[in-house]
């Protein structure tokens, strides 16, 4: 299948970068969001973002005019996934509402489209039964930020055909980015569980009054030589997204060591998800770390 038209549903922090890999890849993409709000800001980060790219010189003015002509935002999800060849789903971390999004994607979608999930921990064999086309679903997980980071996670469940994952992966190489095929289907995939490992281990210090999150930022950055320290990067990822994807877990596995901790629960209920909110761990003005 030669994969021509794309479509992106959510706009949130990871669909509007997603959305314009695939505008400057060349590809027909529409972005579909319930809330003309998120595709208006969308809109708004992406013109930005782009146009310090131009400053920078990563792209000329026409590439960046050439990626917006190709680019469309919409409310209406048979107006994005009706002539859609691959459509990747990006909302919310919550299982039912991925479910319900992949069942009407499954009405209003070409019986040829290719149904993937950008989910960084729920695989796609929970989807896919919601579909009639199960062998066309798959997990096509982007990292944050999606126009930064480059590599991408494939995930092809037993429900997935060859054909699926081998047309995803060309997708991946047409954005300029690196994809990895994982076998076989495990929750959190592969990056996620190293990640998750170190968060879980950093909480747990914290939390066990062994030192204060700063000073365990510093060490992982000054002794590990990480880039960013795990409480850092829960900022910069939303601490709601690391939230819902440990509940997805906790769900899963009934292991209480996948719950959420205590600090994440307070921070959820405070409304502190990290640098989108201006507080997190951390506190931030206009994104950046005062």
């Amino acid at each position: 299948m030669i994969i021509k038209k794309l479509a992106v549903i959510g706009a949130g922090s990871m669909g509007h970068q997603i959305a314009m890999l695939g505008a400057l890849a060349g590809y027909e993409t529409k972005l579909q969001d319930i809330s003309q709000k998120s595709l208006e800001q969308a809109e708004a980060k992406l013109a930005a973002i782009m146009d310090k790219w131009v400053r920078k010189e990563k792209i000329s003015v026409e590439e960046r005019e050439e990626a917006f002509s190709r680019l469309h935002f919409t409310t209406d999800m048979l107006e994005a996934a009706g002539e859609a060849d691959l459509i990747i789903e990006a909302v919310v971390e919550k299982l039912h509402v991925k479910r319900e999004v992949f069942s009407m994607l499954d009405e209003v979608a070409p019986s040829h489209s290719i149904l993937a999930t950008n989910s960084s921990t729920i695989v796609s064999s929970l989807l896919a039964d919601a579909t009639k086309r199960p062998e066309k679903v798959c997990n096509m997980h982007f990292f944050f930020p999606a126009l930064v980071m480059d590599c991408v996670e494939v995930v092809k469940g037993d429900h997935t055909s060859e054909a699926t994952v081998s047309n995803v992966i060309k997708v991946c190489e047409e954005m300029n980015r690196t994809a990895v095929l994982l076998k076989k289907e495990i929750s959190g995939f592969i990056a996620n569980r190293i990640l998750f490992a170190v968060q879980k281990e950093a909480m747990s210090l914290y939390e066990g009054g062994f030192a204060d999150y700063e000073d365990i930022d510093k060490i992982v950055r000054k002794a590990l030589n990480h880039p960013i320290g795990p409480f850092e990067l829960m900022d910069l990822s939303g601490i709601d997204v690391g939230y819902y994807v440990m509940q997805q877990q906790f769900e899963e596995s009934g292991d209480p060591k996948d719950k959420p901790s205590k600090t994440l629960e307070e921070k959820m209920k405070a409304g502190e998800l990290g640098r989108k909110t201006g507080k997190g761990f951390y506190t931030y003005e206009q994104g950046v770390k005062s």
